[in-house]
């Protein structure tokens, strides 16, 4: 299952993953992708507020793993763009958090592609202008279909609205 949203704000950006957040599962990956500039920390801020998380959220660029342990889930971020010039994905254990309770969310997961789970979310962010972006989750396996499924219930809703 696919969907496309097009969106011409930051609210508008971190709405989306806010509602996507409401229907979250312990265990489950997201894979963030975009250029920079292109809203994924501003999606995973939305995301955050979504899980009840007040901490500050900011960008795992130079830290690879930002965790946010507070909220109905644990949020683990992750950017994985420089991933080798810590000693690889085993240095780090890695492949212990996609088994933790939480939500695994991956930059640049190009990098790690043996260690991700099969089934994910994955969410593509383009920036087509200034303030426009192009956001398209895609869905794979069953249960995030349903959770695809849900959030596009909500935020049906939350357009309507």
């Amino acid at each position: 299952m696919t969907i496309t949203i097009q969106t011409t704000s930051q609210e508008e950006t971190m709405k989306i993953g806010e509602l996507l957040a409401k229907g979250a599962f312990s265990n489950s990956t997201i894979i963030l992708s975009g250029d920079l500039g292109a809203g994924k920390t501003t999606f995973t801020k939305g995301f955050a507020l979504g899980l009840d998380i007040t901490r500050v959220i900011k960008s795992p660029t130079y830290t690879l793993i930002r965790e946010y342990t507070k909220g109905r889930l644990p949020l683990f971020h992750m950017d994985m763009y420089r991933i080798e010039e810590s000693g690889g994905a085993s240095e780090i254990g890695l492949e212990e958090y996609f088994h933790r309770e939480g939500v695994v969310m991956v930059e640049w997961a190009n990098f790690i592609e043996e260690e991700l789970p099969m089934n994910r979310l994955i969410i593509s962010i383009e920036q087509t202008s200034l303030t426009t972006r192009t956001i398209t989750l895609d869905a794979i396996g069953e249960e995030y279909e349903k959770w695809l499924n849900q959030f596009e219930g909500w935020w049906t809703n939350e357009r309507e609205s």
